[in-house]
C-alpha cells in the first residue's frame, strides 16, 4: 500500500511539472530550462513535499505548486553546479552549458531560481511568511555547502566534521525545507514543522 501510495504521488507531481512547463520567448532561454526537468531524476523532494503534507492531515493537491517550486530550485542548483565542475553528463545526458553554452546555462540557471520562488510562494497566506522564510534560508545554506565544496578541492586534506558541514548545506537542508513546507501547507504548527525539517536534514546526513 505504501508503494501504491508514493507511485500516486510520484504521477500526480510528473502530471503537474509537464503542464506548468517553463515556456515563453525568447525560446532560447526556456528550452533548456525545459530540459533539464525533463532529464528525470528520483523526484524526492517533491515527493516528500507531498507525502507530509498529506501526513498532517492537508489535501497534497494544495502542495503540488511548491513541490515543484522545490523541484525547480533543485535543478537550478545542478545547472549551476555542472558548469562549475565542468561537467559534461547529467543523468546520462548532456549538461544545459554543453547543449547550448555557459551563458545560455547561468541565465537559465537563474530564471529557473526566479520560477521556484513564484511557485513556492502559492500557498496559503497565513502560511506564507513561514514558507518564503524557510525556503530563503535553504537557498543560502546551499550556496554555503557549494562555497564550501569548491574551497576543498584546493585542499589535501578535509576534517568529517567539515565534510558533513559541507554535505548538509549541498543535499540535507533541501530534503528538510521540502518536509518542513509541506508539512506547513498540510496543517503542522511551526514546531512540527521543525521537527519535520530536523528529520529530513538527518535523512540528507
Amino acid at each position: 500500500m505504501a508503494t501504491e501510495h508514493l507511485d500516486r504521488l510520484f504521477k500526480d507531481f510528473e502530471s503537474y511539472r509537464v503542464t506548468h512547463a517553463p515556456s515563453g520567448t525568447p525560446k532560447s532561454l526556456y528550452v533548456p530550462m525545459e530540459y533539464i526537468l525533463s532529464l528525470g531524476g528520483k523526484r524526492l523532494r517533491p515527493i516528500l513535499t507531498l507525502a507530509a503534507c498529506e501526513a498532517f492531515g492537508g489535501d497534497s493537491q494544495q502542495a503540488l505548486a511548491p513541490a515543484l517550486g522545490i523541484e525547480v530550485f533543485h535543478n537550478f542548483s545542478l545547472v549551476h553546479d555542472d558548469i562549475m565542475d565542468q561537467a559534461p553528463l547529467r543523468r546520462a545526458s548532456e549538461t544545459v552549458h554543453i547543449k547550448w553554452d555557459i551563458n545560455t546555462a547561468i541565465l537559465s540557471g537563474d530564471a529557473l531560481l526566479v520560477e521556484a520562488y513564484r511557485l513556492i510562494a502559492q500557498v496559503d497566506a497565513e502560511v506564507l511568511p513561514d514558507v518564503l522564510d524557510r525556503f530563503t534560508q535553504t537557498a543560502r545554506r546551499l550556496c554555503e555547502g557549494q562555497q564550501l565544496d569548491m574551497e576543498f578541492e584546493q585542499r589535501s586534506e578535509v576534517e568529517e566534521a567539515e565534510y558533513l558541514e559541507m554535505i548538509e548545506g549541498k543535499t540535507s537542508v533541501l530534503i528538510g525545507c521540502a518536509l518542513a513546507i509541506g508539512a506547513r501547507i498540510g496543517g503542522a504548527d511551526k514546531d512540527s514543522a521543525n521537527a519535520m525539517y530536523d528529520f529530513g536534514r538527518k535523512l540528507g546526513l
